[in-house]
């Protein structure tokens, strides 16, 4: 009888005795939630308070009055999204518990996964603050980009400028981190940004100009 060649592969180990999985072959889909939730609530803090401030700056040449309504959409903003994720994420969890008791009644489910099926569930209150904190971050950047420019026309070219950097670095950080197209993700949330800020602007424009509350 021939003999038989055997091939024995090495999987490396770690200091605890694990093995270890390539980083090729890491699934970063795990990664999905919590990046759509951080580069959502950058991408709508720049948008939504830049697409106010380009509003009021299109009736509105005051400076105070633009700064006045960015930080009112910030906190607006940020109390409304940590609300809603706070809402979304405990309405899921309450789902994933209800789940776990079903299988532990119906016995499919042992004590070591039922343990770490508990360490994986979502945090509202963790989920909450993360999106308030990313919207805020976002509604600074228009508000910065307005605060010392003087000539109205500036102001608005500024406030576009420094919105468009901000939203291609976190389309370029949500790509890297997801592992996703970077030249698609950047042109999604550019042209996005460029959309809202301009609809914004000249329906404000068109309003103010019938109405004649045009300043």
């Amino acid at each position: 009888m021939a003999a038989q060649n055997q091939v024995h592969i090495t999987i490396p180990k770690d200091h605890n005795g694990k093995k270890q999985v390539p980083e090729d072959n890491f699934d970063y889909s795990q990664r999905a939630q919590w990046v759509r939730a951080a580069v959502l609530g950058v991408n709508d803090g720049l948008v939504s308070i830049a697409s106010l401030m380009m509003g009021v700056g299109a009736v509105q040449k005051d400076v105070k009055a633009m700064i006045l309504i960015g930080f009112a959409g910030l906190f607006a903003g940020a109390c409304s999204m940590a609300i809603g994720e706070f809402v979304s994420v405990y309405s899921q969890l309450d789902i994933e518990r209800a789940q776990m008791k079903r299988d532990r009644a119906a016995g499919g489910q042992n004590q070591e996964h039922e343990e770490g099926n508990k360490e994986q569930l979502p945090n509202p209150f963790q989920a909450a603050v993360a999106s308030a904190v990313a919207f805020s971050l976002g509604a600074i950047v228009p508000i910065i980009a307005a605060a010392f420019i003087a000539n109205h026309k500036v102001r608005l070219v500024v406030i576009v400028a420094a919105v468009s950097l901000a939203l291609l670095a976190f389309g370029v950080i949500g790509a890297f981190l997801g592992r996703s197209p970077m030249v698609k993700s950047c042109a999604r949330v550019l042209i996005g940004g460029w959309m809202a800020m301009a609809i914004t602007f000249g329906l404000t424009k068109l309003i103010g100009s019938s109405t004649g509350m045009e300043l």
